[in-house]
């Protein structure tokens, strides 16, 4: 069934909220922002915003939920069926450091949340959802590269996660003090190429043991 004109409007008019509020709450955090001025980015009324938006709490996790899909979303627009483990998490490495390059507000929104020691966050069971995902997509690859020999046994892969998205976070969220410290541009591309291979090699020595090609080495024999 075609979608309706008024629904399409609707629709519509939640996108444009939502956009504004981002911007507004990425500039000034969840206290700074102001629903006036998010109406007006919108250029939406103050009863239509609440209409659809119950208030600026619901708004704000509404917002956070948005953050989260696209990550995810853009995690799984890889296609990783099919690929050899190795590839797999290759890609997914390298799409989780490209989506914080790509949507900085990413990292801004979920710095704020951190600020509220992710008090807003706990509200949304969609944003757990979306980890549950993440998790069993992680077990299908870390099994598979486990079964063929390629990775090693007992990876928990909520840690592997934390630090994989952690190689990229902090880089880039702490891009100005580190490329003034380092007298090096962070966010210049042949460094955003030389940090993507980095965190690359990082997770796939520590998955293989640091073998080549991804093969894990057999233990030595004991000692006579």
């Amino acid at each position: 069934m075609a979608t309706t004109p008024r629904k399409r409007d609707s629709i519509g008019t939640q996108d444009r909220i939502l956009a504004a509020a981002q911007a507004e709450f990425a500039r000034r955090g969840y206290d700074g922002a102001r629903v006036d001025a998010i109406t007006a980015r919108a250029k939406v009324s103050k009863n239509l915003l609440y209409h659809h938006f119950g208030s600026k709490e619901d708004l704000y996790i509404r917002v956070l939920e948005r953050t989260y899909e696209t990550l995810r979303r853009r995690q799984g627009d890889v296609p990783l069926a099919g690929l050899d483990p190795v590839e797999a998490m290759r890609r997914l490495c390298e799409s989780t450091f490209q989506v914080f390059i790509d949507e900085p507000d990413v990292i801004v929104m979920l710095n704020t949340e951190n600020l509220h020691r992710g008090r807003h966050l706990a509200k949304s069971p969609i944003i757990r959802a979306l980890y549950n995902r993440l998790s069993d997509t992680l077990r299908t690859i870390l099994d598979e590269g486990e079964k063929t020999g390629v990775f090693r046994s007992g990876i928990d892969p909520a840690e592997l996660y934390i630090s994989m998205s952690g190689l990229g976070y902090f880089y880039l969220s702490n891009r100005f003090t580190l490329s003034m410290l380092f007298e090096r541009d962070l966010k210049a591309p042949e460094n955003l190429a030389r940090r993507r291979a980095h965190i690359v090699d990082m997770v796939l020595s520590y998955l293989t043991n640091g073998s080549p090609m991804g093969v894990i080495a057999p233990s030595p024999p004991p000692a006579p």
